[in-house]
Parts: C-alpha cells; structure tokens; sequence
C-alpha cells in the first residue's frame, strides 16, 4: 500500500507543478499580449484617454467662454445702438471664391492660344563601339 500512496503523491506533485507553471506561462502571455497592444496603439497615433479628456474639457470651456463673449459684444452693440454682428463670419473660402468671380466678371475672355508647330523629331548620334 505504501507503493500506492507514493505513486499519487508523485502524480499529485506532478499535477500541482503543471497547473504552477500553466499559470506562470498564462502571467507571461497576459504580459506579451499587453505590450503588444501597447505598442500597436503607440503606432497608431491613440492618445490616452485621460489626455482626450482633458482636451474635451478644455475645448468645452473654450466655448462656453467664447459664447459669453458673443453675448457681451451684443450688449455692446446694442448699447452703441449698432446692429449686432453675424454669428458665422463667411468662409475664407467663400470669400476667394467671390473675389475670383468678380475678377473674372471685369476681364475680358482670353482668346485661345494659337497651336504650336510640331517640332522636327532630333537625330541623335549613337555612340561608338570600342574594340
């Protein structure tokens, strides 16, 4: 009997040595596998997310600020006895663009430009063999 209980105490150490390693080699996956992803998001270009907080938090009292100041200038205005000022200012863009039509409206159409002559093809000299 004694042979038995030695046999399933060695078998029980062995299964208890697995199951120790099993977990030391899934710790090292867990970690491999982190810093892969790490990594992918560093190259990615992802900010963290405490600093996108802070940058939404940031861009959020911006425009409470610039809507308090969009209110001060319409009292000013008022006060002044002015008409207020638009809220949205045009696009540069669509300034350019009516710039451009004007000028255009002003000049005269350009004519055509008279075709090129076709150039003669050139005759190139093949260069000499050395013997």
């Amino acid at each position: 009997m004694q042979t038995t209980n030695r046999f399933l105490d060695d078998l029980a150490k062995m299964a208890n040595g697995a199951v120790s390693t099993l977990a030391g080699v899934k710790d090292e996956i867990d970690i491999l596998v982190r810093q892969r992803i790490e990594r992918l998001l560093a190259d990615a270009d992802m900010v963290p997310r405490e600093e996108f907080e802070a940058v939404k938090e940031m861009a959020a009292r911006a425009r409470a600020g610039q809507e308090d100041l969009e209110a001060r200038v319409a009292e000013l205005e008022k006060a002044l006895g002015r008409k207020p000022a638009q809220k949205a200012a045009q696009k540069p863009a669509q300034k350019a663009a009516q710039k451009a039509a004007k000028k255009a409206a002003k000049k005269p159409a350009k004519k055509p430009a008279k075709k090129a002559a076709k150039a003669s093809p050139k005759k190139t000299r093949k260069p000499a063999r050395k013997t």
